[in-house]
C-alpha cells in the first residue's frame, strides 16, 4: 500500500495539519460522489430500517422483561436492553448529520470551522462502535459464570448491577471516545467528506488511538467467542447426560443462540474494518520517522474504509432481529415441538433435596 503526499485543498478549505480538514479534499469527494459508491438514499434507506429494527426490538424487551421471574434471564435481558438503546443511540446521532451532507453537500470547513462537529462525529462513531463490542463480551462472560458456576451466588447478577455494569461500559467507551480531544490522537475528515473518524496518518498520538481501538475491538470480539464457545460446549456436554437429557434448560438455550448469533454478526461485520486498521497501522508505523509531511491515504483505501464503515452499520441493524427471530415464542411457532421444559438447575445431575432448595431459595 502507497502513500502519497496530499495537496491542499483550494478556497477556504485550505488544510492545516492541526485541523480535522487536514487529510481529505472536501472538494474532491463532492465531484466525485454522484459516480462513486456514495449514495443519500443507501445511508437514509439503512439509517430508517435500523432505527426501526432497533425500536420494535426494545419494544419486545420491554414486555418480555415484566412477565420474567428468572433473574439470570432478567439480567440478560438488561444486557440486551443496554445494547438495543446504544445501536439505536449510534444510528440516530450518525445519520443526523450524515444524512443531511449527502442531500445539501454542505461545506465542512465554512459549516464547521472549530471541527467540533466532526469531533462529536467522530466521538459518536468511536462511541457507538465499541459500546457493542464491549457488551457483547460482558454478556458472553455473564453467561460463561452462569452456565459454569450455576451454583455461585457470585455468579447471580441483580438488575441493578446489570445496569451498572452496562453504564461501566458505556462510560469506558465514553472515555476512549474522548481520547483525541483529550489530546491522543484526532478526529479528520473521511471520505466522501460526510463522515470524520480516527486519523490515519503518521503521527505518534494518531497511531496509538488507532491501535487502541482496533485491538481493543479485536480482544472484545476474541473474549466472546472463547466465553461462548465454552459456554456451548458446557451445554452440549451436559445435554447429552442420559439423566437429563429430558430435563433441558430452554432459557440458557435461548440465551446462547441469541448470544451466538450477536457474536456471529459482530464478527462478520466488524473483523474486517479492525483488521484493515491494524494494516494500516503497520505501514503507518514506517512512516513515523517522516510525520512532518502532510500525507494521505491513497483513494482505494479510503472507499475500502468507506465499505467497511457500512458493513459496520449492518452490525446496529441486525442486532435487534437476533433477539426479535430468536425467540422461544417465535421458535415455537416455526417448530411447535420445542415445549417448555423445567429449567432451573435441572441441566446438572439430581441433587439432594435440601441442597436444591438452600441453591434455589430467594
Amino acid at each position: 500500500m502507497g502513500w502519497g503526499e496530499m495537496e491542499p485543498p483550494n478556497g477556504s478549505e485550505t488544510a492545516q495539519p492541526n485541523t480535522c480538514f487536514g487529510v481529505f479534499n472536501a472538494s474532491d469527494g463532492r465531484a466525485t460522489a454522484q459516480t462513486s459508491i456514495t449514495s443519500p438514499w443507501f445511508s437514509t434507506a439503512f439509517g430508517l430500517i435500523g432505527l426501526c429494527s432497533n425500536l420494535f426490538a426494545l419494544c419486545v424487551l420491554l414486555s418480555s422483561s415484566r412477565k420474567l421471574s428468572s433473574q439470570a434471564r432478567s439480567s440478560f435481558l438488561v444486557f440486551l436492553c443496554g445494547l438495543v438503546v446504544t445501536d439505536f443511540m449510534g444510528l440516530l446521532l450518525t445519520a443526523s448529520v450524515i444524512i443531511p451532507y449527502h442531500f445539501i453537500k454542505f461545506p465542512w470547513a465554512e459549516v464547521d470551522p472549530g471541527c467540533h462537529l466532526c469531533n462529536f462525529l467522530g466521538f459518536s462513531m468511536v462511541f457507538f462502535g465499541q459500546c457493542p463490542l464491549l457488551l457483547g463480551a460482558t454478556m458472553a462472560g455473564e453467561r460463561f459464570f452462569g452456565i459454569n458456576h450455576p451454583f455461585s451466588r457470585s455468579t447471580s447478577i441483580s438488575k441493578r448491577r446489570a445496569w451498572s455494569i452496562v453504564g461501566l461500559v458505556w462510560g469506558f467507551s465514553c472515555l476512549l471516545g474522548l481520547l483525541p480531544v483529550l489530546g491522543l490522537g484526532r478526529y479528520t475528515l473521511q471520505y466522501p467528506g460526510s463522515w470524520c473518524f480516527l486519523t490515519l496518518l503518521p503521527d505518534t498520538g494518531d497511531v496509538i488511538f488507532c491501535l487502541l481501538f482496533a485491538l481493543l475491538g479485536i480482544f472484545s470480539v476474541l473474549l466472546s467467542f472463547v466465553f461462548n464457545t465454552i459456554s456451548v460446549v458446557t451445554l452440549c456436554r451436559v445435554y447429552h447426560d442420559r439423566e437429563s437429557v429430558q430435563r433441558r434448560r430452554d432459557s440458557e438455550v435461548e440465551m446462547m443462540v441469541q448470544l451466538v448469533g450477536i457474536m456471529i454478526i459482530a464478527t462478520i461485520c466488524w473483523m474486517p474494518l479492525l483488521v484493515r486498521l491494524s494494516f494500516i497501522v503497520q505501514t503507518v508505523l514506517q512512516q513515523l520517522p517522516a510525520s512532518g509531511q502532510l500525507q494521505m491515504l491513497p483513494m482505494e483505501t479510503q472507499k475500502m474504509l468507506l465499505i467497511y464503515i457500512r458493513m459496520v452499520t449492518w452490525n446496529q441493524i441486525l442486532d435487534p432481529w437476533v433477539y426479535i427471530l430468536f425467540r422461544r415464542a417465535v421458535l415455537q411457532r416455526v417448530y411447535p415441538s420445542l415445549r417448555p421444559r423445567p429449567s432451573v438447575l435441572s441441566l446438572y445431575p439430581i441433587l439432594n433435596p435440601s441442597l436444591r432448595r438452600k441453591l434455589t431459595r430467594g
